[in-house]
């Protein structure tokens, strides 16, 4: 969908018409064998933006509305049918693209957080599942604090300190405690586009330096995508862990029935938090979030473990049924 606008300069002669056009873009979300992971496309090498990126495509007429674009678009690009979808966030930059024959176009995108179970994908695009730390590995504290972080905390406080003035170095400072628990602050898994828009503006990550920004050896900050397609998964991952803490959207990727292990890998990979095994079961059996069946599978050391479904019943007892998760400091 495109669109123009006549301006005119302060000297009332006639500018050239503004375009505008809108995109859709969709964060297709799958935890397989505790790891999270989003479907990706590969993008030509000879497009501005090249690279991994995400399933998306133009809004056009016959498309009734923008769920539907979206939709078709995932379908024909990865042959995988959407079940759970929701509007993530709207993204409208000038000049987004990258495309040299889109400059000083608002190009106006509206992405998608859909939630699947794994399928193996196929389409007109190079499809691919990939974990989604391979684009930001110093989000993952599961083992420990990443060790990426070292690298990016001493580039961030070298930024911060370089402004000549002491009010734009304090202002910086406080905005890495707030982001990246520097300084004393606490790390929040949930502000995940914070910490990534951070590095765009300190121009530590390739996409700060253009769309097609080349990807450097063993970057910290993690394998660049295609045009702006890192900062949507960016703000994927903070909804999506944010979401979990107060509704049960972390079933919509789990089988009819799973173990109690299997929960709570999937949680620690999308929320990229290591649990406490007995605390974390005991948080679910208080919130009355799964039941049993009569079904067990071999667990550790060929133990049998008992397989659990998820609560129906507990969406109409509270209205926030969620998993809380604790809160870290990395200094």
């Amino acid at each position: 969908m495109d669109g123009a606008a006549t301006q005119t300069d302060a000297r009332g002669a006639q500018a050239p018409p503004e375009r505008s056009s809108v995109g859709l873009v969709a964060v297709i979300v799958a935890a397989t064998r505790g790891e999270p992971r989003a479907l990706t496309i590969r993008v030509p090498d000879q497009a501005p933006g090249r690279g991994d990126g995400l399933p998306a495509g133009p809004l056009v007429p016959e498309h009734a509305t923008l769920e539907r674009g979206l939709r078709a678009w995932v379908e024909r690009q990865t042959h995988q049918r959407l079940g759970y979808v929701e509007q993530l966030y709207t993204f409208g930059d000038r000049d987004r693209s990258g495309a040299p024959d889109m400059a000083g176009v608002h190009s106006l995108s509206v992405a998608y957080l859909a939630l699947v179970r794994e399928e193996r994908p196929a389409g007109l695009a190079e499809a691919a599942w990939q974990n989604w730390y391979r684009y930001l590995p110093y989000e993952d504290f599961r083992q420990g604090r990443p060790r990426q972080l070292d690298a990016i905390e001493a580039r961030l406080a070298a930024w911060a300190a370089e402004p000549g003035d002491c009010a734009t170095r304090t202002r910086r400072f406080d905005r890495l405690g707030l982001t990246f628990g520097m300084n004393g602050g606490t790390w929040n898994e949930e502000r995940v586009l914070e910490r990534y828009e951070l590095l765009f503006e300190a121009g530590l990550i390739p996409e700060a330096g253009g769309n097609a920004g080349p990807a450097l050896p063993n970057d910290p900050t993690g394998v660049p995508m295609a045009f702006d397609h890192r900062r949507v998964l960016a703000t994927a991952i903070g909804r999506l862990r944010g979401k979990i803490k107060y509704r049960p959207v972390v079933f919509e990727l789990m089988p009819p029935e799973f173990t109690l292990l299997q929960l709570q890998r999937t949680v620690e990979a999308l929320s990229g938090t290591q649990l406490h095994k007995q605390n974390f079961r005991r948080l679910v059996a208080q919130q009355g979030l799964v039941e049993e069946t009569e079904s067990v599978t071999s667990g550790a050391a060929g133990r049998p473990a008992r397989l659990v479904r998820f609560r129906r019943e507990v969406l109409l007892e509270r209205p926030a049924p969620g998993l809380r998760l604790p809160s870290r400091r990395v200094g």
